[in-house]
């Protein structure tokens, strides 16, 4: 892993390749080249297994195979391409960066109207699979891709240097990675997307890396009551034990029991706001339920492709309920992440009790079938 090759500067590096919907990943010895034009090569040092992954792994979302997976870690600058130190001086050989799975282009009409997570054409996208734009490739010359543009599943990557973000180097790696994905979408879906504030009532759906995230964010700004949901009783416990105000089991065969027992748990008819972080159709619709009327709605989890939600709209309508959607938590990386992981190291933002477990790159299929299970918050790849 990480050997210097015998020539034209190439390194070679291991990744755990997506060779098949509904197939184990497989680990393989890959071929990396020197960091292009406005690139950066860089020696990964942690990567959460996300749900995303799984999506990918288990058919849920069409993606290209013979890609390198992964897509929420934290590197170690290695090499600059040409144009980065003008460009970005910020980034140095030996810097700690979370890499973002879009890095804005900040040229597109989103980003000019400050709404980077929707850019058109985020830099290193399309999984890095167009000919310009391969770094990877397999020791026979054929060409590999990169997941989102970073495909933290391997030891070493060359990315945009936009997707490189540079954070404070007292971050440890796991929650470093962790910030790429998991952590700015759920504390961005509360603080960006439903500006959660002081005094609002929440109810959080789901509480893996994304929904314990936004319960650390609804904690942070005094929302209250926080209410949790979820099928499993240990991660109710570590929900309340993060500050939680009330926790409910989640019956997935009856989920009007479920809305009745938030209800006469907090004695309310209804929340300012729900935040669904699962990406299940009965739990959107479950979310809408549990708002009153004016409240908001977030969806942040994300469904296999093709799932639709039913809402009754005459209600809706009638009650002023507002559903919204959120994307990356509605975060410019290059903004939100050194922000995350400033307010970890002033210690308000308690990121390390995400971290179910840390492993090494071989078990990365263990750790998806834990996924599968539900088992445990985030499990994150050290390298």
């Amino acid at each position: 892993m990480g050997r210097v090759n015998g020539g034209g500067g190439k390194t070679t590096t291991e990744g755990a390749l997506f060779v098949a919907p509904r197939r184990p990943l497989v680990l393989e010895e890959l071929a990396l080249e020197p960091p292009a034009a406005n690139e950066v090569s860089v020696r990964m040092v942690a990567s959460g297994v996300c749900h995303s992954d799984l999506h990918v792994v288990d058919g849920d979302w069409e993606r290209p195979t013979s890609v390198v997976l992964g897509h929420e870690g934290a590197a170690v600058v290695e090499a600059l391409g040409e144009g980065v130190e003008e460009r970005f001086p910020e980034l140095r050989r030996g810097s700690l960066v979370v890499l973002a799975w879009t890095a804005p282009c900040g040229r597109c009409p989103p980003c000019l109207r400050g709404e980077g997570w929707l850019c058109i054409q985020p830099a290193g996208s399309n999984h890095r699979l167009a000919p310009e734009q391969v770094r990877l490739r397999r020791l026979d010359g054929s060409p590999i891709g990169v997941y989102s543009g970073i495909g933290t599943f391997g030891t070493r990557q060359v990315v945009a240097a936009e997707a490189a973000v540079p954070v404070d180097p007292r971050t440890p790696p796991a929650v470093a990675a962790l910030i790429g994905c998991a952590v700015t979408t759920g504390v961005g879906a509360a603080l960006n997307t439903a500006r959660l504030r002081a005094g609002q009532s929440v109810a959080i759906i789901g509480l893996g890396g994304v929904g314990l995230s936004a319960l650390l964010a609804a904690v942070l700004v005094g929302a209250h009551p926080i209410v949790v949901l979820d099928t499993r009783p240990a991660k109710l416990e570590l929900a309340t034990s993060l500050g939680a105000t009330h926790a409910v089991l989640v019956d997935p065969l009856d989920v009007e029991r479920t809305l009745a027992e938030a209800r006469r748990e907090t004695a309310m008819a209804g929340f300012d706001h729900a935040l669904e972080c699962i990406g299940l159709a009965a739990t959107c619709e479950l979310a809408v339920d549990l708002v009153r009327p004016g409240g908001t709605a977030t969806l942040v989890g994300m469904t296999p492709q093709g799932v639709r939600a039913q809402v009754d709209v005459y209600r809706f309508v009638e009650e002023g309920k507002q559903l919204l959607g959120s994307n990356y938590g509605s975060s410019v990386p290059a903004l939100m992440f050194p922000k995350i992981a400033s307010l970890h190291l002033a210690g308000r933002l308690p990121l390390e009790r995400l971290v179910t477990e840390t492993l090494p790159l071989e078990d990365v299929n263990e750790a998806l079938d834990a996924l599968r299970r539900g088992d445990g918050a985030r499990r994150v790849v050290v390298f």
